[in-house]
Formats: C-alpha cells, structure tokens, sequence
C-alpha cells in the first residue's frame, strides 16, 4: 500500500502533492514501482505533535484529485475518520475505508461502510499514552469493540482488516511491543496490515531524522510480512517492493 498524502503539514511528506496533477503522478509513480493499494489521505493524523484538524468539508476539497487516481485503475483506499467524507469518497469510486479510530470515533462510520458493501482497516488508537498498559491487550480489546460495533452495523467480516497503529496512542517501546507480538491477532482470523514507516519509534533505536528511517521502516516491514502482516503500508514503495522480492527469492532459494 502506497502513501498519498494529500495535507499541508503530514510529518513525513506535507504539502508535496497537493496539487493535482503532482498527486496523480505521484499515485501513478507508486503503481509503477509495485504498489497494489493506493491509500490517500487529507487530514494530517500525524500523532505527538498535533495535527491541525479540517472540516469535512475541507477534507473533501483537497480530495479533488480522487476520481482520477481511482481511474488509474489500481484500488483506492480514503484514510479519513469522518464517515461523511467516507461516503463522499466511496461514490467516487474508492474501494476502502481506512479509519484510524477503528470505529468508535464516528458512530456513523460503520454504517456508510455496510450500506457500500466497502472493504474497511480498523486501526487501534488511543487518546492517552499510558506507558504503564499492556500495549497488545488493549489491540485485542480494542479490535473485540470495533468487530463488535461492525458486526451490529452489517458490515461483512471478509471485508475486514485490523492495523495495530503503529505510532498511534503509543510509546516507542510499545511500538516495538505491538510488532514483537503481532501474531497475537491470528485468532481473529483477519488479514494485517502494518503501517510502521518512517515512524518516530525508530528513531528510539537509532538517532535519525524522517527522511533516514527508511532502513529502520524495511525491517520493522519484514519483519511483519513474516509474522502474518499481509499489507504493508509505505512511503518508500521501491524499497520495500524491492525488500519483499529479495526475502522471496531467498526464501525460494533456500
């Protein structure tokens, strides 16, 4: 999956691709270089220092590339926690809602993705940081209310996929916790998704910036593919693309 961000202040690429036809050559540039899920977004979400909340209405105004990247024929997913702009992008032709509040921020949102018949990420967040929890039973308790709120809304459990939050409502070592133990998520039966690029938690391992994560995202990335994480979700496309084809090969080798 392959990170479009559509924002002015994104932590890691804001205001690169608001213009349209930049957007698009960006959605079609990630494609190219092995990207089978385009995951756009318009509102920052970035956590520790305060993303500057939008409007709906907003939102969907910085959204005006959408139809077009949807025509590029690869599936589309909206990263947004408003079931209002949900609705709007699912009739453009997005296949995926992407909510980071896994449900139980927007009492709507479960039912804009039923009555759609979409496919939904549920993400595990936390208003607080609480260092003292233990990180995965929160996940799992977290993921037990928002299964429970789509069951009751309709929503189909084939089209479900649960995302741990790498970053999100979490310290750096719980962080690391949540990707160390992420096959305790095998019981829900559920496809994964792993978000861990670029993220500050890396930064807890080894000093760097945003921009010199990228080794620190690859392996927190394969290391999820061989736990059962089956979508990875990235800023550096060829990298990991080429990082995934290089762990088959020796694999097959093997």
């Amino acid at each position: 999956m392959g990170i479009l961000n559509l924002t002015p202040d994104s932590f890691s690429d804001g205001a690169l691709y608001q213009k349209p036809a930049l957007a698009l050559a960006r959605a079609q540039r990630m494609i190219d270089e092995g990207a089978e899920i385009i995951d756009v977004g318009a509102e920052s979400t970035r956590p520790y220092t305060g993303a500057t909340p939008v409007d709906a209405e907003e939102e969907m105004r910085r959204l005006a590339p959408l139809a077009d990247i949807v025509r590029l024929g690869a599936p589309v997913s909206i990263d947004t926690m408003k079931a209002e702009v949900a609705r709007w992008a699912l009739g453009q032709g997005v296949a995926i809602v992407n909510d980071v509040w896994g449900l139980q921020r927007d009492s709507e949102m479960a039912w804009v993705v039923a009555e759609a018949d979409a496919n939904l990420i549920v993400m595990h967040n936390r208003d607080a940081i609480d260092p003292e929890i233990d990180i995965v039973a929160d996940m799992v308790a977290f993921f037990e209310r928002s299964l429970a709120i789509a069951a009751r809304a309709g929503v189909a459990s084939n089209r479900l996929c649960l995302d741990p939050g790498i970053g999100f409502g979490k310290t750096p070592r719980q962080s690391l916790q949540a990707l160390a133990r992420l096959t305790a998520l095998a019981p829900f039966g559920l496809p994964i998704l792993v978000g861990a690029s670029r993220k500050r938690f890396i930064a807890s391992v080894s000093t760097s910036t945003t921009a010199e994560r990228i080794g620190g995202t690859l392996a927190a990335h394969l290391w999820a593919a061989q736990n059962g994480a089956c979508i990875l979700r990235a800023h550096d496309v060829f990298e990991t693309a080429q990082a995934l084809a290089i762990a088959r090969a020796i694999e097959q080798a093997r």
